[in-house]
């Protein structure tokens, strides 16, 4: 592996871990880095949520599992390097990804006649018409209990973005900060073709690219998301995977983060 796309892999991991664990203590955990090799909880996080994230490629299957509750439902690894082999240990791989790149300044995707209009959410109220949106459900949006963003997650380093279309929001990401890099997450469109998808990215690169012109792009995607990535102009530069405790599978089925 280059020094190039090292580095670039070890920041996506660390921007990834910083993400999580923005919305694990936004949910009152306190979770840990150890010597920048790995980022754990020692309690079960959110759903969708990892438990760790191994940070180097050097990292032990049993130095990740040491610092994890391997006991309760729901255990999970973001094994950022696809180098643990932990199905000995319980665990079966979820699903396989690709961390995907993107360099500052790069030529932007067209919009296309889209009719959505992108802007940052702010507030309470916008942050749970968001979340009903990502979730496909906005019939009670404003009276759902135990929500997976909290408003404390709104900040200068974490922004949601969302794409309206006739006051409804029509699609959306997460884009934060951390590792040197702005990580785009949660991507969605309710329009789930090509082009809806296709618009999204747009938008959303867009909107980072005026937020953060000088940093790097980085997030990771697998199958038709993938795809859509890579015509956005992202390039794959390396594999990761999640571990779920095979007995646990339900909990983590839309992982994510």
């Amino acid at each position: 592996m280059d020094d190039v796309r090292r580095t670039l892999l070890l920041r996506a991991a660390l921007n990834n871990a910083e993400w999580c664990d923005a919305v694990c203590r936004a949910h009152g955990l306190a979770p840990q880095y150890d010597d920048e090799h790995l980022w754990v909880s020692p309690e079960r996080t959110p759903p969708m949520y990892p438990d760790a994230v191994t940070l180097e490629p050097s990292v032990s299957a049993k130095s990740v599992l040491l610092r994890m509750d391997t006991d309760s439902p729901g255990c999970s690894v973001k094994d950022s390097f696809a180098g643990l082999d932990l199905a000995g240990d319980g665990f079966e791989v979820l699903f396989a990804a690709q961390w995907i790149h993107r360099p500052a300044g790069a030529r932007l995707p067209e919009a296309g006649p889209s009719g959505v209009e992108w802007s940052e959410v702010s507030g309470a109220g916008e942050l749970a018409s968001w979340e009903a949106a990502f979730d496909g459900d906005e019939s009670d949006e404003h009276s759902r209990a135990g929500r997976l963003f909290p408003p404390s997650l709104l900040g200068e380093d974490v922004v949601f973005l969302a794409g309206r279309a006739g006051g409804r929001i029509v699609a959306g990401a997460v884009a934060s900060t951390g590792g040197g890099v702005a990580g785009v997450s949660n991507l969605f469109a309710r329009d789930e073709s090509a082009a809806g998808t296709d618009a999204a990215w747009a938008g959303v690169l867009a909107a980072v690219s005026a937020r953060w012109p000088d940093l790097d792009v980085v997030g990771y995607e697998h199958g038709e998301d993938l795809e859509a990535a890579l015509r956005a102009g992202f390039t794959e530069i390396g594999p990761l995977q999640v571990w779920l405790r095979t007995s646990d599978r339900t909990h983590h089925l839309r992982a994510r983060a």
